[in-house]
């Protein structure tokens, strides 16, 4: 049976439910929603964070359809027979996997609705999307989330959303500043009133930062490693500054010259030359957007300091090694990783308040 057929018969019976919208919306959860490149987070109002699983899909090559979703299939990867793979369906934070993405969503949607007896959830959702994204990432995201089964969706730039999640006074006149490093994105944004003043946004984050530590053990030691050993060290003994005390962790894989199984014992310190590419841009972006800042909201955040959140931010030493870049104070958001989602769902929570840090749809428009 086809994917396809099975969405176009949900979305027709999403349609003769419309009229029951307002009564399936009652029974129904505001959620937020930070559909991220290696993580979705699923915040709830008044229950906050409720899932947090990697954004993977495990999908039969022939019929497209979806096996498993999030921590099920992530297990796979690597490991699945030629007519199955995992997959992510969003690359650098943007939706490269339309109908796939929509899968996820609404598995993710129901989850969140599981100990609720509703058969159909209408829930009303804001998802973060990354700042750089165009008029048709954005388009997708929104298209995504309705067919997953949203009757209302909203969109925020995740480092607004980030920003809201870590407390930062966002609506208030002074500065602030947030650098958001996920899996597939860093976004860097100073805000005043409300509103964005200078952001930046890179595709230089967790993912590359794996790939760093993959070249480096293939140049350096010959040996392949897969990007879940890259990513198991860099989060055991990965640093971006010097720490107190150095580590080292095994890295298992394939000698290139024998093609035999092989472990070699690396050190933090040969991690942190591996990992400096990535690190490095991520510190230059972060003067550059500096650089561009009008000089009384420096003088704010010179007060409050630079708020680091997203998974990546939690790299031993790299508030230190920022620090050490921009001479001002860097401070990690407290449970980073989940900044996004909490923000998202913090929005829906007080949405007269919150609605112009919302994205338009239309061309050209930030806000609603």
């Amino acid at each position: 049976q086809n994917l396809l057929t099975i969405y176009d018969f949900e979305r027709r019976y999403y349609e003769l439910l419309r009229p029951l919208d307002w009564v399936l919306g009652l029974l129904s959860l505001d959620i937020g929603i930070d559909l991220g490149t290696a993580n979705t987070l699923v915040s709830i109002r008044d229950k906050g964070i409720v899932i947090n699983e990697p954004s993977w899909v495990a999908i039969n090559k022939r019929t497209r359809r979806p096996l498993a979703i999030g921590a099920e299939a992530r297990e796979m990867v690597g490991r699945t027979p030629a007519d199955i793979v995992a997959i992510r369906p969003l690359r650098d934070g943007v939706i490269s996997e339309f109908e796939i993405t929509e899968a996820m969503l609404k598995y993710f949607i129901d989850k969140a609705h599981e100990q609720m007896i509703v058969p159909f959830p209408r829930p009303r959702v804001v998802v973060g999307v990354p700042s750089g994204v165009t008029e048709v990432e954005k388009r997708a995201v929104y298209d995504a989330t309705i067919s997953a089964g949203a009757r209302e969706a909203f969109l925020i730039e995740e480092p607004m959303a980030a920003a809201i999640g870590a407390g930062l006074p966002i609506i208030e006149t002074r500065g602030s500043m947030i650098v958001d490093i996920g899996g597939g994105t860093t976004e860097v944004a100073i805000f005043a009133m409300g509103g964005i003043v200078v952001s930046r946004s890179i595709r230089v984050a967790g993912d590359e930062m794996d790939e760093d530590i993959v070249q480096y053990a293939r140049s350096k030691y010959s040996l392949l490693i897969g990007e879940r050993m890259a990513e198991r060290v860099k989060i055991g003994v990965g640093s971006a500054f010097p720490m107190p005390e150095e580590q080292t962790m095994t890295l298992r894989g394939r000698n290139l010259i024998n093609g035999l199984p092989q472990a070699v014992e690396i050190s933090s310190i040969e991690l942190r030359e591996a990992m400096a590419p990535s690190v490095n841009i991520i510190v230059d972006t972060v003067r550059d957007a500096l650089d561009e800042t009008p000089p009384e909201l420096v003088a704010d955040l010179m007060e409050v300091g630079i708020c680091l959140a997203g998974g990546g931010a939690q790299i031993r030493g790299l508030a230190e090694r920022i620090e050490d870049a921009v001479k001002m104070r860097v401070w990690v958001a407290e449970d980073s990783m989940t900044c996004v989602a909490r923000g998202a769902g913090r929005v829906l929570e007080n949405l007269d308040n919150y609605r112009r840090v919302l994205v338009g749809l239309d061309r050209g428009s930030t806000h609603h």
